[in-house]
């Protein structure tokens, strides 16, 4: 095992990290999940991650999927969720291996394996456990979805149940580096990096302007894009929005104000790069957005507004005018203590290949677009 999970001791056939801090265990549970190992989580059976367990013997007839997933695979009791992250535990007649779940986990191999079943939805005793999984999943940027109790099986890494919540404590995160970063739409500008212990994604703050002290920043809180903000995509409208508030910045800057770009690395809205792009290949196929993170078993909305916050609050902002058109935003920042005093529109005009995106963005999600 090695590097796979970091430093940890047998104890019984299970690889414990009882010793860790939580986040600890909770960060390298996550690593463990990107390699394919199983899981132990307080009183819960052992779970195998489909995605990426390599290839073998185990195999179960239970399996843990999202409500999102059983919704797709209309399943009885998935509109008894309200949460389409919720975990649903299912009931194969026959075992599953790894080869025979995948299809049930990932909608990409719908048309190679279109039957899938008979399932019943089972009772789950360790719901707790199975949300931390869930959870645990979403933050190594994997399907949702566990072979339970598989037999047999690699040793399985242990993580105690409150490990998920301290790993997002947002309380942990600090300032790691700052300096000084002239770019091409304002020359005096700073730029701030921030580092939590046991989280390898590394927030920034670009600070616009001399901070004068008898004006209200103009913030804009940018979630990380790379095939918006660095390739151009045309699917989405986040590089137009980034270069957009990066010059009503430099304007703010020129006219005795400032501004703070917060850029955090939460890339396809938290759910990471590869299901984003599998998201991308099933709005090919004609699902929008939304539809697309169900059909991958996966919240619409996944990243962690407050971290943005605690980035605000270590720079010793308390105030802000927010450019945004997105009233989440604006009400996670008054939940967390950072005073709202304006909401600036961000608005641009979208093009043939993202008007049916922002037509969700307005219609389903809510957000503030004519």
């Amino acid at each position: 095992m090695g590097a796979a999970v970091g430093p940890c001791a047998a104890d019984h056939g299970v690889l414990s990290l009882s010793a860790a801090s939580p986040s600890r265990q909770a960060a390298q549970a996550v690593d463990a999940l990107r390699h394919g190992w199983p899981l132990k989580i307080g009183q819960a059976p052992l779970l195998l991650p489909v995605e990426t367990a390599p290839d073998g013997d185990a195999s179960s007839h239970l399996a843990l999927i999202s409500a999102a997933r059983a919704a797709t695979l209309k399943l009885a009791n998935q509109r008894e969720a309200a949460d389409p992250h919720a975990p649903v535990l299912i009931r194969a007649a026959e075992p599953l291996d790894l080869a025979a779940a995948r299809p049930i986990a990932d909608p990409a191999l719908d048309l190679a394996a279109p039957l899938k079943g008979p399932f019943r939805a089972d009772a789950l005793p360790w719901r707790a456990e199975a949300e931390a999984a869930m959870e645990l999943a979403l933050l190594a940027g994997i399907l949702p979805a566990f072979l339970v109790a598989p037999e047999p099986v690699r040793e399985p890494v242990e993580v105690e149940l409150d490990a998920v919540a301290a790993l997002r404590d947002v309380r942990r995160l600090e300032i790691a580096a700052r300096a000084q970063l002239p770019i091409g739409a304002n020359e005096t500008c700073e730029i701030v990096a921030f580092r939590s212990p046991d989280d390898m994604r590394e927030h920034v703050a670009l600070i616009v302007g001399a901070q004068p002290a008898d004006r209200t920043a103009l913030v804009r809180l940018h979630s990380e894009c790379l095939t918006g903000d660095i390739f151009g995509s045309l699917k989405c409208d986040c590089g137009p929005q980034l270069d957009a508030a990066l010059a009503a910045m430099a304007d703010e800057a020129a006219d005795g104000g400032w501004g703070v770009l917060l850029y955090l690395r939460q890339e396809g809205r938290g759910i990471g790069l590869i299901n984003k792009l599998r998201a991308y290949r099933l709005q090919d196929q004609g699902f929008d957005t939304l539809e697309a993170n169900q059909r991958l078993g996966l919240p619409a909305e996944a990243r962690d507004f407050p971290v943005a916050a605690r980035m605000l609050g270590l720079l010793g902002i308390g105030e802000v005018r927010l450019m945004t058109n997105n009233p989440a935003k604006v009400a996670a920042f008054e939940a967390a203590g950072i005073e709202v005093v304006e909401r600036v529109p961000h608005r641009l005009p979208g093009n043939p290949h993202n008007t049916r995106y922002l037509a969700t963005k307005r219609d389903r999600a809510g957000h503030l677009l004519p």
